[in-house]
Protein backbone atom coordinates (compact mmCIF):
# COMPACT_ATOMS: atom_id res chain seq x y z
CA UNK A 1 0.00 0.00 0.00
CA UNK A 2 1.38 3.54 -0.59
CA UNK A 3 2.14 6.12 1.36
CA UNK A 4 -0.35 9.57 0.86
CA UNK A 5 0.72 12.53 2.15
CA UNK A 6 -1.64 16.03 2.44
CA UNK A 7 -0.43 19.37 1.81
CA UNK A 8 -2.39 22.58 0.88
CA UNK A 9 -1.68 25.90 -0.79
CA UNK A 10 -3.08 29.72 0.24
CA UNK A 11 -4.56 31.44 -2.68
CA UNK A 12 -6.59 34.26 -3.30
CA UNK A 13 -10.13 33.70 -4.27
CA UNK A 14 -11.23 33.99 -7.71
CA UNK A 15 -14.24 32.90 -9.71
CA UNK A 16 -13.97 29.34 -11.77
CA UNK A 17 -15.16 31.38 -14.48
CA UNK A 18 -12.47 33.56 -14.73
CA UNK A 19 -9.86 30.59 -14.37
CA UNK A 20 -11.80 28.92 -17.10
CA UNK A 21 -11.41 32.32 -19.22
CA UNK A 22 -7.74 32.41 -18.90
CA UNK A 23 -7.75 28.44 -20.33
CA UNK A 24 -5.62 27.17 -17.24
CA UNK A 25 -8.12 25.43 -15.86
CA UNK A 26 -7.58 21.44 -15.30
CA UNK A 27 -10.34 19.02 -15.92
CA UNK A 28 -9.50 18.09 -12.02
CA UNK A 29 -10.42 22.09 -11.28
CA UNK A 30 -13.42 21.33 -9.26
CA UNK A 31 -11.51 19.08 -7.15
CA UNK A 32 -11.89 19.38 -3.35
CA UNK A 33 -8.28 17.65 -2.61
CA UNK A 34 -5.20 18.39 -6.00
CA UNK A 35 -2.42 17.00 -6.85
CA UNK A 36 0.07 17.66 -9.34
CA UNK A 37 0.32 13.97 -10.74
CA UNK A 38 -3.38 14.18 -11.47
CA UNK A 39 -3.37 17.26 -12.64
CA UNK A 40 -1.35 16.35 -15.43
CA UNK A 41 -2.87 12.94 -16.16
CA UNK A 42 -6.54 14.41 -16.39
CA UNK A 43 -5.09 17.29 -18.53
CA UNK A 44 -3.35 14.88 -20.89
CA UNK A 45 -6.45 12.54 -20.87
CA UNK A 46 -9.24 15.76 -21.76
CA UNK A 47 -6.49 17.05 -24.68
CA UNK A 48 -4.78 13.71 -26.39
CA UNK A 49 -1.36 15.22 -26.41
CA UNK A 50 1.02 16.16 -23.93
CA UNK A 51 2.09 19.65 -25.25
CA UNK A 52 -1.42 20.75 -25.44
CA UNK A 53 -2.06 19.58 -21.84
CA UNK A 54 0.69 21.81 -20.94
CA UNK A 55 -0.64 24.93 -22.58
CA UNK A 56 -3.68 24.09 -20.16
CA UNK A 57 -1.97 23.78 -16.93
CA UNK A 58 0.17 26.85 -17.62
CA UNK A 59 3.50 25.10 -17.81
CA UNK A 60 6.13 24.28 -20.45
CA UNK A 61 6.59 20.78 -22.67
CA UNK A 62 9.62 19.88 -20.99
CA UNK A 63 8.21 20.89 -17.08
CA UNK A 64 5.50 18.32 -18.11
CA UNK A 65 7.40 15.88 -20.03
CA UNK A 66 10.24 15.69 -16.64
CA UNK A 67 7.44 15.56 -14.26
CA UNK A 68 6.16 12.27 -15.95
CA UNK A 69 9.17 10.72 -16.44
CA UNK A 70 10.12 10.87 -12.80
CA UNK A 71 6.43 9.92 -11.50
CA UNK A 72 6.86 6.98 -13.91
CA UNK A 73 10.42 6.55 -12.35
CA UNK A 74 9.44 6.50 -8.59
CA UNK A 75 5.76 4.47 -9.08
CA UNK A 76 7.80 2.11 -11.55
CA UNK A 77 5.30 2.14 -13.84
CA UNK A 78 4.30 4.05 -17.21
CA UNK A 79 1.66 6.83 -16.85
CA UNK A 80 1.40 7.64 -20.92
CA UNK A 81 1.37 5.48 -24.03
CA UNK A 82 2.16 8.05 -26.44
CA UNK A 83 4.24 7.47 -29.81
CA UNK A 84 5.30 10.28 -32.29
CA UNK A 85 2.50 10.90 -34.65
CA UNK A 86 -0.04 9.78 -32.30
CA UNK A 87 -2.69 11.21 -30.00
CA UNK A 88 -1.00 10.69 -26.15
CA UNK A 89 -3.27 8.23 -24.29
CA UNK A 90 -2.87 7.26 -20.71
CA UNK A 91 -1.59 3.38 -19.75
CA UNK A 92 -4.21 1.49 -18.28
CA UNK A 93 -2.29 2.11 -14.86
CA UNK A 94 -2.61 5.91 -15.39
CA UNK A 95 -6.68 4.91 -16.12
CA UNK A 96 -6.66 3.19 -12.62
CA UNK A 97 -5.42 6.02 -10.96
CA UNK A 98 -7.69 8.68 -12.22
CA UNK A 99 -10.41 6.30 -11.27
CA UNK A 100 -8.92 5.51 -7.99
CA UNK A 101 -8.87 9.45 -7.94
CA UNK A 102 -12.42 9.97 -8.60
CA UNK A 103 -13.16 7.45 -5.79
CA UNK A 104 -11.81 8.78 -2.93
CA UNK A 105 -12.44 12.47 -4.09
CA UNK A 106 -16.37 11.25 -4.49
CA UNK A 107 -16.22 9.62 -1.05
CA UNK A 108 -14.35 12.17 1.33
CA UNK A 109 -16.05 15.55 -0.39
CA UNK A 110 -18.00 15.94 2.83
CA UNK A 111 -15.05 15.64 4.81
CA UNK A 112 -12.58 17.81 2.77
CA UNK A 113 -15.36 20.64 2.09
CA UNK A 114 -15.63 20.74 6.27
CA UNK A 115 -11.56 20.81 6.18
CA UNK A 116 -11.51 23.66 3.64
CA UNK A 117 -13.55 25.63 5.18
CA UNK A 118 -11.88 25.22 8.73
CA UNK A 119 -8.68 26.16 7.17
CA UNK A 120 -10.32 28.70 5.44
CA UNK A 121 -11.97 29.89 8.62
CA UNK A 122 -8.33 29.62 10.86
CA UNK A 123 -6.04 31.80 8.18
CA UNK A 124 -8.51 34.63 8.07
CA UNK A 125 -6.91 35.36 11.48
CA UNK A 126 -3.92 36.60 9.57
CA UNK A 127 -5.20 37.66 6.52
CA UNK A 128 -8.17 39.69 7.72
CA UNK A 129 -7.71 40.35 11.30
CA UNK A 130 -9.97 43.55 11.13
CA UNK A 131 -12.79 41.10 10.30
CA UNK A 132 -12.39 38.16 12.68
CA UNK A 133 -11.36 40.79 15.27
CA UNK A 134 -14.93 42.46 14.95
CA UNK A 135 -16.26 39.18 15.77
CA UNK A 136 -17.04 36.98 12.57
CA UNK A 137 -20.09 34.57 13.93
CA UNK A 138 -19.94 30.61 14.08
CA UNK A 139 -22.62 28.29 13.28
CA UNK A 140 -21.71 25.07 14.32
CA UNK A 141 -24.48 23.37 12.02
CA UNK A 142 -24.83 19.00 11.64
CA UNK A 143 -26.34 17.94 8.85
CA UNK A 144 -26.94 15.67 5.88
CA UNK A 145 -24.48 16.33 2.83
CA UNK A 146 -26.14 18.36 0.47
CA UNK A 147 -24.33 20.36 -2.46
CA UNK A 148 -26.47 23.55 -1.74
CA UNK A 149 -25.23 23.78 1.85
CA UNK A 150 -21.60 24.34 0.47
CA UNK A 151 -22.66 26.82 -1.73
CA UNK A 152 -24.58 28.53 1.36
CA UNK A 153 -21.33 28.17 3.05
CA UNK A 154 -19.51 30.36 0.55
CA UNK A 155 -21.90 32.93 0.04
CA UNK A 156 -22.07 33.34 4.39
CA UNK A 157 -18.30 33.66 4.55
CA UNK A 158 -17.69 36.40 2.14
CA UNK A 159 -20.25 38.53 3.96
CA UNK A 160 -22.25 41.50 2.65
CA UNK A 161 -21.04 44.18 5.25
CA UNK A 162 -17.82 42.71 5.40
CA UNK A 163 -18.22 40.83 8.73
CA UNK A 164 -19.26 37.30 7.11
CA UNK A 165 -20.68 34.07 9.04
CA UNK A 166 -18.94 31.00 9.16
CA UNK A 167 -21.32 27.81 8.95
CA UNK A 168 -18.81 25.14 10.73
CA UNK A 169 -20.78 22.49 9.13
CA UNK A 170 -20.06 18.65 10.38
CA UNK A 171 -21.68 15.98 7.71
CA UNK A 172 -23.55 13.40 8.49
CA UNK A 173 -26.78 11.24 8.02
CA UNK A 174 -30.16 13.32 8.72
CA UNK A 175 -31.16 11.68 11.84
CA UNK A 176 -27.45 11.91 13.64
CA UNK A 177 -27.83 15.18 12.95
CA UNK A 178 -30.78 16.12 14.71
CA UNK A 179 -29.34 13.46 17.55
CA UNK A 180 -26.45 16.10 17.59
CA UNK A 181 -28.72 18.95 18.06
CA UNK A 182 -30.65 17.05 20.67
CA UNK A 183 -27.28 16.26 22.46
CA UNK A 184 -26.05 20.00 22.93
CA UNK A 185 -23.18 19.44 19.70
CA UNK A 186 -24.54 22.35 17.88
CA UNK A 187 -27.56 25.13 17.15
CA UNK A 188 -28.69 23.78 14.09
CA UNK A 189 -29.30 20.79 12.25
CA UNK A 190 -30.28 19.54 8.45
CA UNK A 191 -32.07 16.77 7.21
CA UNK A 192 -34.42 16.22 4.22
CA UNK A 193 -37.75 14.02 4.12
CA UNK A 194 -40.55 13.86 1.88
CA UNK A 195 -42.98 16.84 2.67
CA UNK A 196 -46.34 14.94 2.13
CA UNK A 197 -46.00 11.59 3.39
CA UNK A 198 -48.79 10.74 5.85
CA UNK A 199 -48.68 10.59 9.46
CA UNK A 200 -47.96 7.36 9.60
CA UNK A 201 -44.97 7.13 6.67
CA UNK A 202 -41.43 5.71 8.07
CA UNK A 203 -40.17 9.13 7.57
CA UNK A 204 -42.85 10.58 9.78
CA UNK A 205 -42.51 7.19 12.53
CA UNK A 206 -38.52 8.33 12.24
CA UNK A 207 -38.54 11.78 12.74
CA UNK A 208 -41.79 12.63 14.93
CA UNK A 209 -39.62 11.03 18.07
CA UNK A 210 -36.53 13.56 17.51
CA UNK A 211 -38.18 16.69 17.28
CA UNK A 212 -39.09 18.82 19.98
CA UNK A 213 -41.52 21.25 19.58
CA UNK A 214 -41.21 23.36 22.52
CA UNK A 215 -37.41 23.41 21.85
CA UNK A 216 -37.12 23.10 18.24
CA UNK A 217 -37.50 25.58 15.22
CA UNK A 218 -38.20 24.43 11.83
CA UNK A 219 -36.72 26.96 9.04
CA UNK A 220 -37.03 26.33 5.42
CA UNK A 221 -34.25 26.02 3.26
CA UNK A 222 -34.62 24.52 -0.31
CA UNK A 223 -36.66 21.51 -2.31
CA UNK A 224 -34.60 19.16 -4.43
CA UNK A 225 -35.18 16.24 -6.14
CA UNK A 226 -33.82 12.43 -5.78
CA UNK A 227 -34.47 10.00 -7.78
CA UNK A 228 -32.20 7.22 -9.65
CA UNK A 229 -28.92 8.08 -11.28
CA UNK A 230 -28.22 5.95 -14.13
CA UNK A 231 -25.78 5.43 -16.66
CA UNK A 232 -26.50 7.91 -19.79
CA UNK A 233 -29.57 7.40 -21.56
CA UNK A 234 -30.84 5.17 -18.97
CA UNK A 235 -29.52 1.66 -21.06
CA UNK A 236 -32.31 -0.42 -18.68
CA UNK A 237 -35.00 1.47 -19.22
CA UNK A 238 -35.14 1.86 -15.47
CA UNK A 239 -38.32 4.18 -14.02
CA UNK A 240 -38.84 3.01 -10.21
CA UNK A 241 -37.46 0.66 -7.79
CA UNK A 242 -40.07 -2.12 -9.32
CA UNK A 243 -37.80 -1.82 -12.10
CA UNK A 244 -34.44 -2.25 -10.54
CA UNK A 245 -36.00 -5.28 -8.24
CA UNK A 246 -37.74 -6.49 -11.69
CA UNK A 247 -34.02 -6.82 -14.06
CA UNK A 248 -31.71 -7.20 -10.99
CA UNK A 249 -30.06 -4.49 -11.99
CA UNK A 250 -27.07 -4.11 -9.97
CA UNK A 251 -28.18 -1.36 -6.46
CA UNK A 252 -25.66 1.01 -4.81
CA UNK A 253 -26.97 1.77 -1.35
CA UNK A 254 -26.87 4.31 1.06
CA UNK A 255 -25.96 4.04 5.29
CA UNK A 256 -28.50 3.95 7.58
CA UNK A 257 -29.47 6.85 9.41
CA UNK A 258 -28.86 8.54 6.49
CA UNK A 259 -32.09 10.57 4.92
CA UNK A 260 -31.78 9.23 0.93
CA UNK A 261 -31.56 5.59 2.85
CA UNK A 262 -34.91 6.31 4.69
CA UNK A 263 -36.33 7.32 1.86
CA UNK A 264 -35.45 4.18 -0.25
CA UNK A 265 -36.83 2.15 2.40
CA UNK A 266 -40.14 4.58 2.16
CA UNK A 267 -39.58 3.82 -1.42
CA UNK A 268 -39.31 -0.19 -1.16
CA UNK A 269 -42.00 -0.03 1.25
CA UNK A 270 -44.66 1.73 -1.44
CA UNK A 271 -43.39 -1.00 -3.92
CA UNK A 272 -43.52 -3.81 -1.80
CA UNK A 273 -40.06 -4.93 -2.05
CA UNK A 274 -37.82 -6.07 0.38
CA UNK A 275 -34.02 -5.79 0.60
CA UNK A 276 -33.53 -9.70 -1.05
CA UNK A 277 -35.46 -8.01 -3.96
CA UNK A 278 -32.40 -5.91 -4.60
CA UNK A 279 -29.42 -6.59 -6.10
CA UNK A 280 -26.67 -4.90 -4.46
CA UNK A 281 -28.84 -3.86 -1.49
CA UNK A 282 -26.04 -4.49 1.13
CA UNK A 283 -23.09 -2.35 -1.11
CA UNK A 284 -23.23 0.92 0.67
CA UNK A 285 -21.17 4.30 -0.53
CA UNK A 286 -21.24 7.44 2.14
CA UNK A 287 -22.62 10.28 0.16
CA UNK A 288 -24.16 11.50 -3.39
CA UNK A 289 -21.13 12.15 -5.07
CA UNK A 290 -20.00 8.57 -3.92
CA UNK A 291 -22.80 6.78 -5.63
CA UNK A 292 -22.65 8.62 -8.62
CA UNK A 293 -18.89 7.69 -9.00
CA UNK A 294 -20.20 3.94 -8.56
CA UNK A 295 -22.59 4.14 -11.47
CA UNK A 296 -19.83 6.29 -13.23
CA UNK A 297 -17.14 4.15 -13.66
CA UNK A 298 -19.60 1.12 -14.27
CA UNK A 299 -19.27 -0.62 -10.84
CA UNK A 300 -23.16 -0.36 -10.06
CA UNK A 301 -25.98 0.04 -12.84
CA UNK A 302 -28.24 2.52 -10.20
CA UNK A 303 -28.34 4.23 -6.99
CA UNK A 304 -30.83 6.60 -5.30
CA UNK A 305 -29.62 10.15 -4.91
CA UNK A 306 -29.73 14.17 -5.94
CA UNK A 307 -30.09 15.30 -9.55
CA UNK A 308 -27.40 17.79 -9.16
CA UNK A 309 -24.91 14.67 -8.30
CA UNK A 310 -26.30 12.75 -11.41
CA UNK A 311 -25.87 15.93 -13.62
CA UNK A 312 -22.42 16.40 -11.63
CA UNK A 313 -21.34 13.08 -13.07
CA UNK A 314 -22.93 13.10 -16.62
CA UNK A 315 -25.53 10.74 -15.67
CA UNK A 316 -28.77 9.95 -16.83
CA UNK A 317 -31.58 11.07 -14.60
CA UNK A 318 -34.86 9.54 -13.23
CA UNK A 319 -36.74 11.36 -10.86
CA UNK A 320 -38.63 9.69 -8.29
CA UNK A 321 -39.85 12.35 -5.90
CA UNK A 322 -39.50 15.92 -4.53
CA UNK A 323 -38.23 16.41 -0.58
CA UNK A 324 -37.97 19.20 1.45
CA UNK A 325 -34.07 20.01 2.80
CA UNK A 326 -34.99 21.83 6.48
CA UNK A 327 -32.89 23.45 8.84
CA UNK A 328 -33.70 22.99 12.79
CA UNK A 329 -33.05 25.18 15.14
CA UNK A 330 -32.71 25.76 18.96
CA UNK A 331 -36.01 27.83 19.70
CA UNK A 332 -33.16 29.63 22.38
CA UNK A 333 -30.61 30.63 19.48
CA UNK A 334 -33.30 32.07 17.18
CA UNK A 335 -32.35 35.88 18.31
CA UNK A 336 -28.97 35.18 18.41
CA UNK A 337 -26.56 37.22 15.80
CA UNK A 338 -25.26 34.70 14.24
CA UNK A 339 -28.90 32.83 13.51
CA UNK A 340 -30.11 36.31 12.21
CA UNK A 341 -27.58 36.90 10.21
CA UNK A 342 -28.34 33.37 8.34
CA UNK A 343 -32.36 33.54 8.35
CA UNK A 344 -31.44 37.13 6.68
CA UNK A 345 -28.84 35.46 4.31
CA UNK A 346 -31.48 32.70 3.39
CA UNK A 347 -34.39 35.01 2.56
CA UNK A 348 -32.59 37.28 0.68
CA UNK A 349 -32.81 37.25 -3.16
CA UNK A 350 -28.96 36.85 -3.89
CA UNK A 351 -29.68 33.50 -2.27
CA UNK A 352 -32.69 32.28 -3.56
CA UNK A 353 -31.40 33.27 -7.15
CA UNK A 354 -27.87 30.93 -6.29
CA UNK A 355 -30.34 28.29 -5.02
CA UNK A 356 -32.11 28.08 -8.15
CA UNK A 357 -29.71 28.02 -10.82
CA UNK A 358 -28.47 24.56 -9.09
CA UNK A 359 -29.58 21.52 -11.01
CA UNK A 360 -32.50 19.99 -9.52
CA UNK A 361 -32.81 22.94 -7.02
CA UNK A 362 -35.51 25.32 -6.03
CA UNK A 363 -36.04 28.07 -3.32
CA UNK A 364 -38.92 26.91 -0.99
CA UNK A 365 -40.10 28.41 2.14
CA UNK A 366 -36.06 29.73 2.48
CA UNK A 367 -35.17 31.60 5.43
CA UNK A 368 -38.75 31.04 6.83
CA UNK A 369 -39.19 30.11 10.54
CA UNK A 370 -42.13 28.19 10.78
CA UNK A 371 -44.01 25.59 13.20
CA UNK A 372 -43.80 21.70 12.61
CA UNK A 373 -46.70 21.38 11.52
CA UNK A 374 -46.65 24.23 8.42
CA UNK A 375 -43.03 22.40 7.11
CA UNK A 376 -43.93 19.13 7.76
CA UNK A 377 -47.30 18.21 7.06
CA UNK A 378 -47.37 14.65 8.28
CA UNK A 379 -46.48 16.32 11.60
CA UNK A 380 -48.75 14.82 14.04
CA UNK A 381 -48.24 15.62 18.08
CA UNK A 382 -48.07 12.29 19.63
CA UNK A 383 -50.64 13.53 22.55
CA UNK A 384 -53.07 13.82 19.69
Amino acid sequence: MRKIELSYSIKERITERATERAGTAPASAHAMLRNPMMDVLHAVRACGSISAAARRLGFSYRHVWGQLKQWEAELGQELIVWERGQAALLSPFGERLLMAERLAQARLGPQMESLRAELERAFALAFEPEITQAGSEVLTLYASHDHALNALQDMARQGADGSGLHLDIRYCGSVDAIRALNEGRCVLAGFHTQPFADATSLSARTYRPLLKPGTHKIIGFARRVQGLMVAPDNPLKLHDMRDVARLQARFVNRAKGTGTRLLLDELMVQAGLDPIDITGFDAVESSHAAVAHAVASGRADVGLGTEYAARNQGLGFVPLTDERYLLVCLKAALETPGVQRLLALLSGAKWQAALNALPGYASDHSGEVAAMKRLLPWWKSPTV
